[in-house]
């Protein structure tokens, strides 16, 4: 398992950082700060846990679970400002499931946001509530909204099939650091029967792009997660039929033009996710779906038994930070622990 670069003009990949590095432990949740290649975040999970942030030559290594959050920091989203990074935290549990290949819920979660030059994580009521499954943060394009999924908490995994999450948000002063008290609904699962995951936002602040699917909050391996994009100057919103598949279709990240967007698809067999693109327009049309091409591309996606996962652009090469990271990970005495605020 790795974090790699592919140059979209060559063939030409590269290692990011790869988790031979580290015992073969987990490496997931990558994000980069509007697509700026020298500043990022990804996690160590299992050996070594932690998060490892880097600022260019400067890399830090957190401990991110503290005693008032239920887990270290999840799904990541950085506040276009760069100072902050909304973050979930979750309760997450996975089991085998009759109908498809594994089912992913949480037992609780909540909505964070991490304030990079304090080392403090913030959160206020509204956002952290034992009432709701908060998760899936993501900030507004000039960062002074807070998007984020919301389903009423109930006992997992029994109620599985009908939990369905909600998209809300709430107002973020970020002069303040505080967060608003009137929580916004844009689309209601409670009136349509859709579960909503992954909001993410165009960089130019008009679109929200979102997965659709029948219940849940991990839709990686249900068959229909379809995108949805919603007009955020309108507030409306529909579904994209010309890119959706009849598998699962997610993990989407915009480009800095907000013209273009990468997407993991399992329309190929039904079982690894792949990169796709699609171009849509300032109308919000999109035009038909093409894969990442290879220089074989049909041998290379027939033998690859490798998945693609959370494809994201950035704006140029990504220096390998390998080592010093691998080093910071192993040092047992180096993690610097992250603290807590709870706004009221």
């Amino acid at each position: 398992m790795g974090i790699y670069r592919r140059n979209l003009e060559t063939y030409a990949e590269s290692v990011v950082y790869e988790n031979k590095m580290s015992g073969y432990n987990c490496v997931n949740c990558h994000s980069f700060c509007e697509r700026n290649p020298d500043r990022m975040l990804f996690h160590l999970r299992s050996g070594h846990a932690g998060m490892v942030l880097i600022d260019g030559d400067k890399i830090d290594f957190l401990q991110t679970k503290t005693d008032r959050t239920i887990s270290p920091l999840v799904y990541p989203a950085w506040h276009p400002s760069g100072r902050f990074i909304a973050f979930s935290v979750n309760s997450t549990t996975q089991n085998l499931h009759p109908t498809q290949r594994v089912e992913v819920f949480d037992r609780a979660s909540d909505v964070v946001v991490y304030d990079i030059e304090e080392q403090t994580v913030l959160t206020a009521p509204p956002i952290f509530s034992k009432s709701n499954f908060e998760t899936f943060p993501a900030f507004s394009a000039d960062g002074k909204t807070l998007y984020y999924c919301s389903g009423t908490a109930c006992l997992m995994p029994d109620s599985i099939q009908s939990l369905r999450y909600s998209l809300c948000s709430i107002s973020f002063d970020p002069e303040s650091k505080t967060f608003g008290h009137t929580v916004d609904t844009l689309y209601s699962a409670a009136e349509t029967g859709q579960s909503v995951s992954f909001p993410r936002v165009s960089p130019d602040g008009n679109y929200l792009m979102c997965t659709l699917s029948s219940c849940g909050t991990f839709p990686i391996w249900h068959k229909d997660a379809d995108l949805y994009l919603i007009d955020l100057k309108k507030g409306e919103g529909k579904p994209l039929d010309t890119v959706n598949s009849d598998y699962a279709d997610s993990y989407h990240s915009w480009s800095s033009n907000s013209r273009w967007v990468v997407f993991s698809s399992r329309r190929l067999d039904g079982l690894y996710t792949r990169p796709f693109f699609v171009y849509i327009n300032e109308k919000g049309e999109a035009a038909k779906p093409f894969l990442l091409p290879q220089k074989n591309a049909d041998a290379y996606y027939t033998e690859l038994m490798k998945s693609y996962n959370i494809p994201e652009f950035v704006t140029g090469e990504i220096k390998n930070r390998s080592r010093a990271i691998s080093r910071k990970a192993q040092d047992v005495n180096g993690a610097q622990q992250v603290g807590f605020k709870l706004k009221q």
